[in-house]
C-alpha cells in the first residue's frame, strides 16, 4: 500500500488532482490507516493511469467517469465522438488563430472590402478621425449582428453621403459633437435632418430603413453614439421627436 503523495509521483500527476477525482467520484477514496492517512493498492495506480490517459486526451471528466462502467463497444463509440468534438475544437481555434494573427497584422477584415473603402473616404471629406473610429465600430456590430439587412443599410447611406447637401448634413451632425447640449444650433441642424428624412424617405417613420423592429441592436448603436456628447444625446432626442420614432 501506498500514500497519495507516492500515487501521485508514479502516476505524473499532483496530489490536488487526485483529490479532485475523489470528490468527482472518478477515482474511489480508500480507507485510511490507523494514522489517518490514505493508502492506495495496485488497482487505485490503474485506474488512475487510465483516467489520466483519458484526461490528456480532452475527454471531459465528466464523461471520463460514464466510461469507466462502458461495456468494449460504448467506450469505442463514446471516443469516437470524442474524437469529432475535439476535431471540430480544434479547427475553431485554429480559425481563432488566424484572426489572431491578421489583427496583429493589421489585416483583419471585420467590415466587408467596399465599407473598409467608404471609411477610408470618410476622412478625405472632412470627417473626424472620432467619427471615422465610430463608424467603423457601428458597422462591425451591424455586419457582425444582422449580416441579412447590413448591406442595405449600408448603401443607404453610402447614396446619402454621395449626396453633397446630405453629406454636409453629417459633417454637420460629425461637428456638433464638442457644442453645449443647448447651444440653438442643435435646434436647427435636428430640424434639417428631419426636413432632409421626409424629403429623403416619405412622410411616415415606416419608411425608414431600420435593421429590424424587434431587434435591440438599433438602440444599442444610438445609445453608443449619444453617450460620447451631450449634444449628439439631445440631437437624437429632437430628431426622434420630430419623426415620430
Amino acid at each position: 500500500m501506498i500514500t497519495i503523495g507516492q500515487l501521485a509521483g508514479y502516476v505524473g500527476v499532483s496530489i490536488k488532482t487526485i483529490r479532485l477525482y475523489h470528490d468527482k467520484g472518478l477515482l474511489p477514496e480508500p480507507d485510511r490507516d490507523a494514522s489517518g492517512y490514505r493508502r492506495y493498492g495496485a488497482d487505485d495506480v490503474i485506474d488512475l493511469i487510465k483516467i489520466r490517459t483519458l484526461a490528456q486526451a480532452g475527454v471531459p471528466l465528466a464523461r471520463i467517469r460514464d466510461l469507466k462502467s462502458a461495456t468494449d463497444e460504448e467506450f469505442r463509440h463514446a471516443l469516437h465522438g470524442i474524437d469529432e468534438e475535439l476535431t471540430a475544437r480544434i479547427r475553431d481555434l485554429r480559425a481563432a488563430q488566424q484572426r489572431l494573427r491578421r489583427l496583429a497584422a493589421g489585416q483583419l477584415a471585420s467590415v466587408p472590402a467596399e465599407v473598409a473603402a467608404h471609411l477610408e473616404h470618410l476622412a478625405d471629406w472632412g470627417f473626424t478621425p472620432r467619427w471615422v473610429d465610430l463608424q467603423r465600430d457601428l458597422w462591425i456590430l451591424v455586419f457582425a449582428t444582422h449580416p441579412d439587412h447590413a448591406g442595405a443599410l449600408f448603401r443607404d447611406q453610402s447614396e446619402s453621403l454621395a449626396n453633397p447637401a446630405l453629406r454636409q448634413l453629417f459633417l454637420d451632425y460629425d461637428r456638433a459633437h464638442d457644442l453645449d447640449a443647448r447651444d440653438p444650433r442643435i435646434d436647427e441642424l435636428a430640424q434639417r435632418i428631419v426636413e432632409a428624412t421626409w424629403e429623403r424617405y416619405g412622410s411616415g417613420p415606416d419608411e425608414l430603413p431600420v435593421l429590424d423592429t424587434a431587434s435591440a441592436i438599433p438602440d444599442l448603436i444610438q445609445a453608443t453614439v449619444n453617450a460620447s456628447s451631450q449634444a449628439w444625446q439631445r440631437l437624437d432626442t429632437l430628431i426622434r421627436a420630430q419623426l415620430g420614432t
